[in-house]
């Protein structure tokens, strides 16, 4: 069921309310919806809370959260707060496993709504199902990552998420090109 349409990131959360629309509710802790600037230029989209998002309710509070917040204040020079955050699924997958296609269907509607609200000039969509949900694709995200794609009118930028360069470190070369590219074109954006 997609929200009415709404005039804040406020009032689509108070819609929101206490989600009950598919399975990850059981198992949630607290709904994680989102946390920055309603108004940012930049918005990252991530696959779905883990542990600690979902004890704390915040998007990217653990060890891959650390990491994005470094590529956000030292790698791009931003204050985390200038950007939004938010992931396609709201609640914990159970034992951290991969969304489903019906929960990633069931809050759809809400990153749409949360993604047309703050009107970023860029999204950079972090991982395989941030950027498959996104662009609607299935092509892996080795094959859509450094390049530029299109979600309502918005570039988008895939990039491989903070929790696999934690396991795959070598990786992160890629993803500080693809953030160079970002910078640059927010740049020409000024």
């Amino acid at each position: 069921m997609s929200p009415p349409p709404l005039e804040s990131l406020e009032a689509l959360r108070a819609w929101v309310g206490d989600c009950q629309r598919c399975p990850l509710c059981a198992g949630r802790t607290h709904l994680v919806f989102g946390s920055g600037n309603p108004a940012a230029r930049l918005v990252f989209v991530g696959e779905g809370p883990g542990q600690d998002e979902d004890l704390e309710g915040e998007p990217f509070v653990g060890a891959a959260g650390r990491l994005l917040t470094d590529i956000i204040e030292k790698g791009m020079k931003l204050p985390r707060s200038e950007v939004y955050i938010c992931n396609v699924v709201k609640c914990r997958p159970l034992r951290n496993r991969n969304p489903e296609p019906d929960e990633i269907a069931a809050c759809s509607p809400i990153l749409r709504s949360q993604l047309r609200l703050v009107g970023p000039e860029i999204i950079i969509a972090l991982g395989k199902f941030a950027a498959q949900t996104l662009l609607a694709s299935d092509t892996p995200i080795t094959r859509l990552r450094g390049q530029w794609h299109e979600w309502e009118g918005i570039p988008v930028m895939p990039t491989f998420h903070p929790a696999y360069l934690l396991r795959n470190p070598a990786f992160k070369r890629e993803v500080w090109a693809d953030i160079r590219m970002v910078l640059a074109r927010l740049g020409a954006a000024r």
